[in-house]
């Protein structure tokens, strides 16, 4: 299943937006009836599940002029996964109003939207879109949802099945290096250079907020998203249609993002170009796996030995000679070769997503062990 991305004509907004706000009604009461029932006075709570908030929702559709019984029961179902995937008896209210208020959300079943001609019709409304041809060709579809951004357009997000096309691989593995010089670097050297899509609109942006101009600046804003997305999904989809094994390091953005590299590290991405990994590789029947990259910078990928630039001022260099036998390195290009080294080994030494949880003692240790791993491997 892939989801299509289709805008809806701007003569559908305020419909959506009254619909918007009848939806946050409902998930605002979903979220206090699952917190009483976790939470209450006096005896032993309860977690209440999708079906029992659809059982106490019923005839609810009644006092909603927009939504219908199909919307409440997904928002039911729908709050009930978002409870469980954040393991938490209450989440965040939905606001409708202000400053702060939640984006525009309308989920739906399929059998909710119908077909009329070129268009569709949901809940007595029809929703005019751009690219109707497109949608004129669909046979089926599954539930998806309306979604607004943050300059206040919605888009219709319909889950669609497509068939396999992705080509078999002509490559076994790759590693790939995250950086901010180059946001992406692989162990065969090609490079994913860093586009500076924030950066290039910076100046713009900021004049548009000291005039007062929220719209603009969050067209440029959205400008800058779009163009991130754009070249990352390229990339992203060049390796999966390439390599059958793709290994990355555990770069973290959250951490850096505290430092002064914050805008370079926003910018790059690494977060969005990971996901978009994993969901492609799993459709493509890829091997996706992150690893640990300590050291994998310092150490020479032909010898193994610690002789690279280390420190915030080591990252300036960007070329280096291995003190131990003498071959000269790219810095990016040598880490992604290191990082495929490290995901040739045992999940309890690489350290990927699988045995993070181990001890702490473990993972005290596994550096030692990669350094020691690289070190065997490049001899």
């Amino acid at each position: 299943m892939r989801t299509w991305r289709l805008k809806v004509r701007a003569q559908s907004y305020p419909w959506l937006n009254h619909a918007a706000m009848e939806v946050n009604q409902v998930w605002n009461w979903a979220n206090a009836t699952s917190f009483k029932a976790a939470r209450p006075f006096a005896g032993r709570g309860k977690f209440l599940s999708g079906f029992d908030l659809c059982s106490l929702s019923a005839g609810a559709s009644a006092c909603f002029e927009h939504i219908g019984a199909d919307t409440i029961q997904r928002v039911c179902t729908e709050y009930v996964t978002r409870r469980s995937q954040f393991k938490k008896a209450k989440l965040r209210w939905r606001v409708s109003t202000g400053s702060r208020r939640s984006l525009g959300w309308i989920p739906f079943k399929a059998a909710s939207l119908r077909r009329r001609g070129k268009y569709l019709r949901f809940c007595g409304k029809t929703i005019r879109f751009f690219e109707a041809k497109r949608f004129a060709e669909l046979a089926k579809w599954g539930c998806g949802s309306f979604a607004q951004d943050a300059v206040g357009d919605w888009y219709l997000c319909l889950p669609v099945a497509m068939p396999d096309e992705s080509p078999a691989p002509c490559k076994a593995r790759v590693g790939i290096d995250l950086g901010l010089k180059d946001t992406a670097v692989t162990s065969d050297a090609e490079r994913l250079r860093a586009g500076e899509f924030y950066r290039s609109l910076e100046q713009r942006i900021g004049q548009a907020q000291r005039r007062g101009h929220k719209a603009q600046a969050k067209r440029l804003h959205r400008r800058a998203a779009r163009r991130r997305h754009n070249a990352l999904h390229q990339f992203s989809r060049r390796i999966v249609n390439t390599y059958q094994k793709i290994i990355i390091g555990d770069v973290s953005s959250l951490k850096l993002a505290k430092t002064r590299m914050a805008k370079s590290v926003l910018d790059s991405g690494w977060g969005i170009l990971k996901a978009q990994l994993r969901y492609k590789g799993q459709w493509a029947g890829r091997s996706v796996t992150i690893v640990n990259e300590s050291h994998t910078s310092r150490a020479g990928s032909s010898c193994g030995s610690l002789t690279g630039p280390q420190g915030v001022n080591g990252l300036r260099v960007r070329l280096w000679i291995c003190q131990g036998c003498g071959v000269t390195h790219d810095r990016d290009v040598n880490a992604a070769r290191n990082i495929l080294a490290v995901g040739r080994l045992p999940p309890s030494v690489c350290g990927n997503e699988q045995s993070q949880r181990s001890a702490p003692s473990r993972r005290a240790s596994r550096p030692r062990k990669i350094r020691k791993a690289l070190s065997d491997a490049a001899a």
